[in-house]
């Protein structure tokens, strides 16, 4: 991780949603960047004083408290360097901020902080996601591109086709389909392993893809065929409806 984006995670480190890693890579860098410090102190405490503000309940009389002191406290303007202080006040009063202003400021500081760590974590996010789909997809030629890779194809009703390529050396199995008929509306093609008389689920198509190659779920293991349902969206543990297809799984090269 580079240093600007070590900048960027300031909230996420006061509210204590960095990994391990990433913890302690930031906390080296605190070590040489005063301005980071200083701010991962300031989002501290406001987290801390926000956090204590949220178990108390106020006295009734409060509110009517605050707007009382609000309307008679005059707003100092701001003092400009080389001009007299207004009232000749010390140097240290004229570095006093107004309480409700100093609320202003931690409550602000609070939602950058919140808006820090939601965007980090969204990042985070889209950042696993990508790599599980390079992940994926490198499974996926892996098996395609076995020693042993050995494919079987078959067409369904209404012209769509279905291959299936096996590799025992990778223990898995590769299914792609072109031309699939969009599912009914909140149903999903659902693959399944048949291993002797029994069905395991291997995965969900995209129902939105008419075209698809995906790396079936599970290991091969000693399965003979596969088939193709329609469930409900997200799927089911036992084939819920009679299959679209049912096919032999190809045999392995030499068997």
């Amino acid at each position: 991780m580079n240093a600007p984006d070590l900048h960027m995670l300031t909230g996420a480190y006061a509210m204590d949603a960095l990994p391990d890693a990433e913890r302690e890579e930031f906390e080296r860098h605190l070590i040489a960047c005063p301005a980071c410090e200083l701010e991962v102190q300031e989002l501290s405490a406001t987290a801390a004083r926000l956090g204590l503000a949220v178990s108390l309940v106020p006295p009734p009389a409060m509110k009517s408290q605050v707007l009382a002191r609000a309307a008679a406290i005059r707003q100092e303007p701001p003092w400009i360097p080389g001009m007299p202080r207004a009232g000749g006040g010390s140097r240290r009063r004229a570095r006093t901020v107004p309480r409700f202003a100093l609320a202003a400021c931690l409550a602000a500081a609070a939602a950058l902080g919140g808006a820090a760590v939601l965007q980090y974590r969204a990042a985070q996010e889209a950042q696993q996601e990508a790599r599980d789909a390079e992940r994926s997809s490198q499974d996926l030629a892996r098996v395609l591109a076995a020693p042993d890779a050995t494919a079987g194809t078959g067409k369904l009703k209404g012209g769509a086709t279905v291959t299936v390529v096996v590799s025992h050396r990778e223990d898995k199995a590769a299914f792609l389909a072109g031309r699939m008929p969009e599912p009914p509306a909140g149903k999903v093609y659902q693959l399944w392993f048949a291993d002797g008389g029994k069905m395991r689920p291997a995965g969900l198509m995209d129902s939105s893809a008419t075209t698809t190659a995906m790396l079936m779920d599970g290991p091969l293991g000693d399965a003979t065929g596969m088939g193709i349902t329609v469930e409900p969206a997200g799927g089911s543990k036992q084939p819920t409806t009679d299959p679209l297809a049912l096919m032999e799984l190809p045999r392995a090269r030499g068997a």
